[in-house]
């Protein structure tokens, strides 16, 4: 499956638009990696607990979408977008899209 955030592939032509397809994951913050993260916004630094939480939220993300895509019947996914917004406090949603594709070599 070729996962793209261009809207074509070199090389390859695309045969078929199958639609739209997504794949999103809802996070709540963690009581103890907010402490730690609180003393790094007074000291400055990476928040790497929440950059561990968001990497594992994209590749979730990321593997629905491409669930939904081979559900379709697709070889590829274009124009993926990446998304993120608040929920509830303390609560985040990651959502990826793009346009599942039938690809065929040019």
């Amino acid at each position: 499956m070729i996962i793209s955030t261009t809207e074509h592939i070199a090389g390859y032509t695309i045969d078929e638009h199958l639609g739209t397809v997504i794949g999103n994951t809802i996070r709540a913050r963690h009581v103890g990696k907010d402490i730690m993260a609180g003393f790094r916004t007074i000291i400055g630094g990476e928040i790497k607990e929440y950059t561990g939480m968001m990497a594992e939220s994209r590749e979730q993300s990321m593997m629905r979408m491409k669930e939904k895509a081979e559900e379709l019947g697709a070889n590829a996914v274009v124009g993926v977008r990446f998304q993120t917004s608040m929920i509830l406090s303390g609560t985040a949603e990651l959502l990826v899209y793009g346009t599942a594709v039938k690809l065929s070599r040019s």
